[in-house]
């Protein structure tokens, strides 16, 4: 059995296993953290969005790459980080071309429902109207790459039967998209291709 520690979130004492994440401590305890990357089962944790900042021990970071310990300080619900947070979410806003009422994700959109979580309506940035393209290749899904928030949800979850990656990361830096394996792509069953797009945060899969 996991040795018990003590930490603190937003001043509440807590008890939790040494070594677990501070995401699923903080979510059992009945404490919302954000993200729109995070999966439990993905380790170590993608730690790609950075919706998840808090204040750790009197310092910024992402709460789901985070492993409790004894006497860890946790920061999640000031005024200072909740802004942090919406300057996150609407960066992504105003650097992809997201269209809600015309996406056809609009409901079922996390990064949509990030947005109202956080009261957003506009952007503090100026939007940047990227001229991406639109890919029609794949056999069974549209890959929308104006929608495209980088997550690495899709690189790290689906695969082909025969455990081939479907989606990589291609390029680097300001220039790096998802890119799409068509043959791979073309292997995925009906089924496997909805569950890519159930993934992804956004509208950037469309099946």
């Amino acid at each position: 059995m996991a040795n018990l520690v003590n930490i603190k979130i937003d001043g509440k004492n807590i008890q939790a296993p040494e070594g677990k994440n501070l995401m699923l401590v903080a979510r059992e305890n009945g404490i919302f953290i954000p993200s729109l990357c995070y999966y439990e089962h993905i380790e170590p944790p993608l730690g790609t969005c950075r919706t998840c900042t808090c204040k750790i021990n009197g310092k910024y970071g992402p709460a789901c790459t985070e492993k409790v310990h004894e006497g860890l300080t946790v920061e999640v619900d000031s005024a200072e980080l909740i802004d942090t947070r919406k300057a996150l979410v609407e960066m992504m806003f105003a650097e992809g071309n997201h269209i809600c009422p015309a996406c056809e994700k609009s409901g079922n959109c996390d990064l949509q429902h990030m947005g109202y979580e956080l009261g957003i309506a506009v952007t503090r940035f100026p939007h940047l109207f990227k001229d991406r393209i639109i890919d029609y290749k794949p056999s069974r899904m549209v890959m929308e790459h104006n929608r495209c928030i980088k997550c690495k949800r899709c690189v790290e979850e689906v695969f082909t039967d025969d455990g081939k990656r479907v989606f990589n990361y291609m390029n680097r830096g300001n220039e790096t998209f998802v890119g799409v394996d068509y043959i791979q792509e073309a292997k995925l069953s009906e089924a496997q291709a909805i569950n890519a797009m159930k993934i992804c945060p956004t509208g950037a899969i469309i099946v």
